[in-house]
């Protein structure tokens, strides 16, 4: 009792596209937040400074979330383009 994939499966052409702009992405999101990290920990008084009415920590990590979807919004659509374009 269940059901069967929703689509069709088959070789993805664009995979290796797709791998290589996920691992990009990954790595420059990861520098970001060591950078992040590396500020709390070694000059946390920066960290307290008032932006906008919250701290700079605050501002820092909702942008850091932002990013995270900005970054999946930009990587489906490059990976959309990638399979239409590949595996027709």
């Amino acid at each position: 009792m269940g059901h069967g994939p929703a689509v069709k499966l088959g070789k993805d052409n664009a995979s290796t596209f797709k791998t290589r702009l996920g691992v990009k992405m990954f790595f420059a999101y990861t520098l970001v937040y060591a950078i992040f990290v590396g500020v709390n920990a070694t000059r946390p008084e920066i960290m307290e400074t008032t932006i906008l009415g919250q701290t700079a920590a605050v501002i820092w990590g909702f942008g850091l979330i932002a990013l995270a979807l900005v970054m999946a919004l930009i990587y489906n659509h490059f990976c959309t383009q990638a399979e239409k374009k590949m595996n027709n």
